[in-house]
C-alpha cells in the first residue's frame, strides 16, 4: 500500500519486510506498505530510515517496479531480514520541499495554459531550480502573466485533495492534460483552478506552495522551457541574492536597485583600461622586436611572452626562446625541439607543434638564458 497517497503530511510507519535482497545495485526491499514516495513524474524520491532489531538503515533510493501500480522498491545502505517488522521514517524537510515544488508546478502549468495556451509536456523537481518544458513557443509577456496568476492562486489559498475515479468516468472530468496511466486513475484537485491526473505528493492547500518565482524561459526541443523556484527555496534564493546585492550596493555607496548605473560605469572603465592595455603590449612588443632579432634569446615579461611569440613566427629561419622572470618560455622556429630538449634537462615542462610552451623551475632561469641554446 502506498500510504503517501493517503496522507502526505505522515512521516512515520509501520511496515512488514516483504522481499529482501541484495545485488550489483545493492541492497533492496520490499514493504507491506510505505510512506516513502518512489521517483516518478519527474518528482526525486523521499529518503529516509528503516528501523527495527536489526538497527537502523538508510533509505538512499526508493523506485517502482512497474510504473503506478508496481511494487515500490527501497534502495538501502544496508541488508535487512525479509519478514522483520519495520518503523519506517521519511526526510520530512526532503518531502516537504518537493511538495511545494510539485505543487507549485500544477499551479504554474494551469496559469501558462490559461495565460497562452501552452501545454506542458514534461516537468523536472529534482533541484530547487525546477522546470516545466511547453509544447509551444512561449512569449515574454504571457510567461510574466502565468507567473502573476500562478501566484494569486496561491493566495486564493485552494483546498487541494486527491481522489480515485475509474478510467470510465474521466470524460466527466476537465483535466489539464490527458492521464498517462490506465485503470484507476488518481487525479488531484486544486480548488477550482487546477484538476490533473497525478500519483504524487501535494500540499494541503495552494497557499503553502508560495511564492512561485519563474527565473527565465527559453526555447527547448521546438517548444519552451520554463524555469521556476517556490516556497522555501525561493525564500532561500531571494535571501541570498537579496544579501549579495545589498554587500554590492555598499561597495559603491548607491541603493541596491540604483546599481546597475554604478556597475554599467565601471564596465565602460574597465573596457577602456582593456584598450589601453592591449595598445601599451603592442607597443612594447614592438620595442622589445629588434632585440629579440638580434639575440635570440630573450627574457620578457610573461604578459608579452605570448604576443611576442606569435610577432616572432613571421622569422621561420631563426630560433627564439623567450623566458619570463617567473619561469615561463616560448620557443619556435626550425631548432625549438633541441631547444625544447635542452630545456626538459632543466626540469622544464609543456609541449606544442609550431610554438612549444611550458614553463621551468623558476631558478634555472639564469641558466636557460644562455644564448648557446639557440645556436
Amino acid at each position: 500500500m502506498r500510504l503517501y497517497q493517503l496522507d502526505s503530511y505522515a512521516t512515520r510507519f509501520q511496515a512488514r519486510v516483504v522481499r529482501a535482497w541484495s545485488d550489483e545495485k545493492g541492497h533492496h526491499a520490499v514493504l507491506s506498505q510505505t510512506l516513502f514516495y518512489p521517483e516518478s513524474g519527474g518528482q526525486p524520491a523521499d529518503t529516509g530510515v528503516l528501523r527495527g532489531e536489526f538497527g537502523q538503515v538508510r533509505v538512499l533510493h526508493v523506485f517502482e517496479e512497474a510504473k503506478a501500480f508496481g511494487d515500490v522498491v527501497h534502495r538501502l545502505s544496508a541488508p535487512i531480514p525479509e519478514g522483520a517488522e519495520v518503523e519506517g521514517e521519511i526526510d520530512w524537510n526532503r518531502r516537504f520541499r518537493h511538495m511545494q515544488r510539485h505543487t507549485a508546478q500544477h499551479l504554474l502549468s494551469q496559469a501558462l495554459l490559461r495565460a497562452g495556451g501552452y501545454h506542458t509536456v514534461a516537468v523536472s523537481l529534482d533541484s530547487p531550480v525546477s522546470t516545466v518544458d511547453l509544447e509551444e513557443e512561449a512569449q515574454d509577456t504571457q510567461v510574466q502573466e502565468a507567473e502573476a496568476l500562478a501566484n494569486f492562486a496561491v493566495y486564493a489559498d485552494y483546498p487541494i485533495e486527491a481522489f480515485w475515479v475509474s478510467e470510465a468516468e474521466l470524460a466527466q472530468y476537465p483535466l489539464r492534460r490527458p492521464p498517462k496511466v490506465q485503470g484507476q486513475v488518481r487525479l488531484v484537485r486544486i480548488g477550482d483552478f487546477d484538476l490533473a491526473a497525478c500519483g504524487g505528493t501535494h500540499l494541503k492547500t495552494s497557499a503553502q506552495a508560495g511564492p512561485i518565482k519563474v527565473l527565465k524561459w527559453e526555447r527547448y526541443k521546438g517548444g519552451s522551457r520554463v524555469y521556476f523556484m517556490a516556497g522555501w527555496e525561493a525564500l532561500e534564493d531571494y535571501h541570498a541574492k537579496h544579501a549579495l546585492l545589498s554587500r554590492l550596493a555598499l561597495s559603491f555607496s548607491a541603493h541596491p536597485l540604483e546599481l546597475e548605473k554604478p556597475v554599467r560605469k565601471l564596465q565602460e572603465e574597465l573596457y577602456a583600461l582593456k584598450g589601453e592595455n592591449q595598445e601599451l603590449k603592442e607597443a612594447l612588443v614592438e620595442a622589445l622586436l629588434p632585440r629579440a632579432l638580434a639575440e635570440g634569446v630573450l627574457l620578457v615579461p610573461y604578459p608579452l611572452l605570448g604576443h611576442l611569440a606569435k610577432r616572432l613566427l613571421s622569422w621561420s629561419e631563426k630560433t627564439f626562446l623567450l623566458l619570463s622572470p617567473e619561469g615561463r618560455f616560448a620557443t619556435l622556429g626550425p631548432g625549438r625541439e633541441a631547444v625544447w630538449q635542452r630545456l626538459k634537462a632543466l626540469g622544464a615542462k609543456g609541449g606544442g607543434k609550431e610554438v612549444v610552451q611550458g614553463s621551468l623551475p623558476r631558478e634555472r632561469v639564469a641558466e636557460a638564458l644562455d644564448p648557446s641554446l639557440v645556436s
